[in-house]
Formats: structure tokens, sequence, C-alpha cells
């Protein structure tokens, strides 16, 4: 006899997702080429696996402090400086099991159940179940391909009430590979500032751009200092998921509360890849443009061959390593992907996972090599134009 467990309502509340039984398909099906994942398709670099190596071999097996260890902190402040000009101490950084788990973290610091936080949609498939299983409120605002994909200061503003307490913003962004420009930042900190609210950034891809566009992080403006948070990761930049580390770093008060949570969660950051992120901080950083050097060959791949699709329309992705394109033409997000699945035997993700206003769009990611890339591109074409 089975015993049937009533499961948290919690749960119950998460979104529905295709994307599990798309993804069981594509693992089955030797044949299918996947343009899905959302991690670098490299192997971590040497010298930063050779840190980790000689990290063991001197027995740095141990727990670290919740924070985050010393010199882990002082060397991601002085990249903070360094890199997006942002000044912070130690006290104010605290590094976590990648930057999703600090997302976490700061959301159960900041939002109290029936509270709102205003988060982008299409956006990273794990923003509006962070907030809700919180018991806290997604507030989503649509970005529209027609606006660039930005946000629309205008509608922000609308969404604003007394139970809003935090704007989450993610540049380069996961779907659409957009970014948002210096006056949009600008006008998000204002309004941050107007209504006493805090600014989530989420910055994982900052190292991931494109056409000479550089990274802005809202954290450095005027003004912004206490009122954002900056969360950035490892795993894109230095091709190091599979380490789960990354950082935030904010308000020291926010930090506080975050460090002690950590106690209650997973306790600390893994030693060994703490030690090891210093090296990627530190060491040689050609790497990190060898790797961007090859997304933007792919990128570009990828944006032509969609281009010649017919009934295919994309924006140009400025950052990360996905392309968006617009597909409603030939069916929902579902019905394309399920199409490309079946008769393409390309997995493509559909737009309906990063929220209702991805509807119309799948993702690519051209986190794969340039010759998978190549041949996806020609099946899809073939069943398009044979549909």
């Amino acid at each position: 006899m089975t015993i049937e467990h009533e499961i948290s309502e919690r749960y119950s509340r998460l979104p529905s997702s295709n994307f599990a039984k798309i993804l069981k398909i594509a693992v089955e099906d030797k044949d299918v080429i996947s343009l899905g994942p959302g991690e670098p398709d490299f192997t971590t670099p040497e010298h930063i696996r050779d840190a980790a190596i000689m990290a063991i071999d001197k027995g740095f097996t141990h727990y670290s402090p919740p924070g985050g260890r010393t010199e882990t902190k002082e060397t991601i402040a002085k990249k903070l400086k360094k890199d997006n000009r942002i000044n912070v101490s130690p006290e104010e950084i605290i590094v976590t099991c990648g930057s999703q788990e600090a997302l976490f973290l700061a959301t159960q610091s900041l939002i109290d159940p029936g509270e709102k936080m205003i988060v982008p949609n299409p956006g990273f498939l794990a923003f509006i179940p962070m907030v809700e299983t919180l018991t806290g409120i997604p507030e989503p605002i649509p970005l529209r391909e027609k606006n660039g994909f930005e946000f629309d200061p205008d509608e922000l503003e609308k969404l604003i009430d007394r139970r809003t307490r935090v704007i989450l913003i993610n540049s380069p962004s996961n779907p659409t590979g957009r970014m948002l420009k210096r006056k949009t930042l600008e006008k998000l900190a204002d309004i941050a500032i107007q209504h006493d609210l805090v600014i989530f950034s989420d910055e994982a891809y900052e190292k991931l751009t494109y056409d000479n566009r550089k990274h802005i992080s809202i954290g450095s403006l005027n003004g912004m200092k206490d009122r954002v948070i900056t969360f950035q990761s490892f795993s894109k930049s230095y091709a190091m998921p599979g380490f789960r580390i990354g950082y935030a770093a904010g308000p020291k008060d926010i930090i506080q509360a975050m460090t002690r949570l950590h106690i209650y969660t997973t306790v600390c950051a893994p030693t060994l890849s703490q030690l090891t992120a210093i090296e990627a901080l530190t060491g040689n950083q050609s790497c990190v443009k060898e790797m961007r050097t090859q997304y933007n060959r792919r990128r570009k791949l990828i944006i032509k061959r969609l281009k010649e699709i017919p009934d295919i329309n994309c924006l140009q992705p400025e950052g990360a390593f996905y392309a968006f394109p617009n597909i409603s033409k030939l069916g929902s997000s579902v019905e394309v992907a399920n199409l490309f699945l079946k008769k393409a035997k390309v997995l493509v993700v559909p737009g309906t996972e990063f929220g209702k206003y991805g509807e119309g769009y799948v993702r690519m990611s051209y986190a794969t090599s340039y010759e998978k890339i190549e041949e996806a591109m020609d099946r899809i074409e073939k069943v398009v134009k044979n549909r």
C-alpha cells in the first residue's frame, strides 16, 4: 500500500513547466541537438582547476565562516571596485553557493508574507518561484520586444504600491540576451529613491558582453550604494557552474541578515570553491576573453541563420549566451518548441518557461559548439520551409 503524503501548498503553487517533458525526450533521443543549456560548454580553465587541486592537497576541506572567508571577500571587494566601480568593505559581502542562493537569502531578508517584488517578465525562470515559495508576491513587469526588452519606467511606477519592497533587474538578461542602457538604469535608480525601494541587480553574465557594449552596475550610480544588492557568479564568466560559488554585495545590515540566514541553510559556500574563486579573480584573465570570443562567433552565426529563416525574427543579443527569437507566426511557444524537437530534432526552451510575456518566443542557447549550432539551424530552416 502506497501512502500519499500531503505536500505543502508552497510546492503546489510552483508554476507548471513543459520543459521537463521536453528535456526528457531530448535526453532519451541521442539524435537531438540541444540549444537548451544555461551553462558554459567549456571546461573550467586549467589554472583554476589547479588551484582547486592545490587547496585539496593543503587540506582545505572544512567549513568556512557563514559570510565567507576573509581573503575571498577581500579579493571580491577589490574586483568590485576595479571592474564595477562599487566600493564595499568585506563586511558588505557574502559568499554563497552560487548567486541563486544569494538571491534567495536576500529575498528571505527583505520580503515578508504579502509583500511585493517587481520581477522582469520574461525573466530567469527561478525569479517568480523564489518569491512565491517565501509567500511574497512577484509582480511581473512586461519586457516587450518593441522596447528592446527594456524596463518601461512609466509602466514600472504604476505597479508600485505600499507593499512593494524590491525591484529585481537582470542585465545582461536571461533569456533575452539584452542589456539595460545607462539611461534606463538611471531612471530605475530615481524610482527606487523616490519610492524608498531596494534594487536586486542580478549580474551573472556581466563579463559576457559583445559589440563593445560595457556592462554597467546600477550599484555604481550616485546615491545607490545603500539601495542596491549586486549579485554575481563565477559559473558563467569562468565556466565554474559545478563549483557552486557566487556572492552578493550591498548594505551592511542586509548582508548581515543574509549571513545569519545562511547558517540555517547551507551554512557556508564550499571552502574549496572559495579558494579557487580567488585564483579565478586574480589569475590570468585571458580565459574569459577567449570564451567570450567563441560565444561571439556563435552569436553571429545563430543570428545570421535566424534572419534567413521565414517567419522568425530576433533582436540582436548584446550579452549572455542566448538568442530569444520571435516565432509567433509559427505557433505558440510550446507548439514551436515541440515542432523543432519532433521534426528537426533540436531542443529549444519555450518562452513561457520565463513567464507569460515570453509567449511567442523560444530561447536558444549558443553555449554549444559552432558546428552543432550550424547543424541545428539547417534542421530548423528545413522544417520551417517545408511545414
